[in-house]
């Protein structure tokens, strides 16, 4: 792998969950221009097993990452992407589409355990190098009013799985066993080892 020592990286990635938690482990980073990346389809294929199917979108993300900023004419820099995706009963729960997808997957998840699958890709000169992070979640059974009373505040519409264990929604969550930071959508142990790997300095 080439060394990018003291350079840090770009994260294709707009979520502020995700810088926080770069920051968190003094990853230097740089967010790429709006709108770079483009958005990368993240359409399940058919017979896609959920870990492939992180593994692949966090690559596409990250590749898609370094394209753009070499089209900007930025500097080389490795290209972080990362996607999590919530697994339950052999089906593959993303970001629900509105209100009523986040009650259907939220009442999906009561008084069940599930898995929370991120994959964390870096993009460099040399290809891609991935991580996958897998952390098993188990809901308490949830009432219909507190189901509502959630998908209310709004928090569940761009979370996998329709909720955020950072937010509210951790009074849901009986028992955790795997990577918290995973769950919040970048894992950092598996993060972190990635980027050592490219010389990259945490402070």
């Amino acid at each position: 792998m080439e060394q990018r020592a003291d350079t840090g990286i770009y994260l294709a990635s707009n979520s502020p969950r995700r810088q926080e938690l770069l920051r968190q482990i003094g990853v230097p980073f740089k967010r790429l221009p709006s709108g770079c990346p483009h958005e990368v389809d993240e359409a399940v294929r058919a017979g896609e097993a959920v870990e492939a199917y992180v593994l692949r979108l966090a690559a596409e993300k990250a590749q898609a990452g370094r394209t753009c900023a070499a089209a900007l004419g930025l500097p080389p820099l490795p290209v972080l992407g990362a996607d999590t995706a919530v697994a339950i009963g052999g089906i593959t729960l993303g970001k629900p589409a509105d209100a009523a997808a986040a009650t259907a997957m939220l009442e999906r998840l009561s008084g069940r355990i599930h898995r929370v699958l991120t994959g964390v890709a870096v993009a460099f000169e040399g290809g891609v190098e991935t991580a996958l992070s897998a952390t098993e979640v188990e809901f308490k059974a949830l009432s219909p009013e507190e189901v509502r009373r959630y998908v209310a505040t709004g928090e569940s519409l761009d979370k996998a799985g329709a909720y955020a264990v950072q937010g509210r929604a951790a009074v849901f969550v009986r028992r955790l066993s795997g990577s918290y930071s995973g769950v919040v959508g970048l894992p950092l142990f598996e993060t972190a080892a990635l980027l050592t790997q490219l010389g990259v300095e945490l402070s």
